[in-house]
């Protein structure tokens, strides 16, 4: 599947806007990511297994808050990061 990275995490991905990731759910796209990638998965889900606050998962066009969400090999992955600020 693709992964659609956003520019505040593609340091990670040595500049990448998409890489292709596999996995029956969104926990294990992520390992996968993280294995590929170091470091990213931190920067996604917090050490208690949640999705961090400021951050947004789509698969497709629907918005997914549970890492067991399962996947399809076809499937869109849209990962994006809230703004702050003043």
């Amino acid at each position: 599947m693709t992964v659609h990275i956003p520019s505040a995490l593609r340091s990670y991905t040595g500049q990448k806007s998409e890489v292709e990731a596999e996995g029956r759910t969104l926990a294990e796209v992520l390992s996968v990511l993280d294995g590929r990638h170091p470091g990213l998965r931190f920067r996604i889900v917090t050490e208690q297994d949640q999705i961090r606050p400021h951050i947004r998962i789509f698969v497709n066009e629907t918005q997914v808050q549970a890492l067991e969400t399962r996947l399809g090999p076809d499937d869109q992955l849209y990962i994006v990061l809230a703004l702050s600020g003043g």
